[in-house]
């Protein structure tokens, strides 16, 4: 059995409340912002490069139409997969499937710039087969989630919008309380590409 971590990064959402504001023609996963690293690099960008440093294996969920992703992703060694995805579930299942064998996966959204280095790693550390392990801050639940290698099969039967969440309810949860409002701060609108 494999020992290595594999991170799920979904990036096939639409951005709707983004280009409401910034213009059709805007992916909010390309803009530019300054990350914790003091780096300016598009959102995806910073989610990989820090990923990177953590994980094995990285899959890339993004839409067809995304091929500036996609190459971004491919650049920074991932396997990408196109998906015109109906849900987080659906994407969810995908990557699982196509990674079976790891010792975990780590559940992250593409739009996730500013979590810092550290709460990556003490999510990835904490993992255990029969845990799902969250990170915390300010009493909230965050991302990445984790899960360990016994969720694989209940991973690859998700489907429809609502992601892993549902997992929850029937499992042991470890929360990793970080001092990291990275972990909540996702960039769903243009001012949001100024972390405070």
């Amino acid at each position: 059995m494999s020992q290595t971590l594999c991170a799920i990064v979904l990036a096939a959402g639409q951005g709707n409340r983004y280009r409401a504001l910034a213009g059709a023609s805007h992916n909010k996963l390309l803009a530019p912002c300054i990350g914790r690293d003091g780096v300016e690099r598009s959102v995806i960008e910073h989610v990989l490069v820090t990923l990177n440093r953590v994980v094995d294996t990285i899959i890339l969920l993004t839409r067809p139409c995304y091929a500036s992703v996609a190459e971004l992703g491919l650049r920074h060694g991932c396997e990408v997969v196109f998906m015109d995805s109906p849900g987080m579930g659906d994407s969810i299942a995908a990557a699982a499937s196509a990674e079976p064998d790891h010792r975990g996966w780590l559940i992250v959204l593409g739009d996730m710039p500013f979590i810092h280095l550290d709460s990556l790693k003490q999510v990835a550390e904490s993992l255990e087969s029969d845990a799902i392990s969250v990170p915390m801050h300010a009493g909230e639940y965050g991302h990445p989630v984790g899960f360990g290698r016994g969720f694989g099969p209940a991973l690859m039967k998700l489907a429809g919008e609502r992601g892993a969440r549902r997992l929850f309810k029937a499992a042991r949860v470890k929360e990793i309380v970080v001092d990291d409002p990275g972990v909540l701060w996702d960039v769903d609108v243009p001012s949001a590409l100024d972390f405070k």
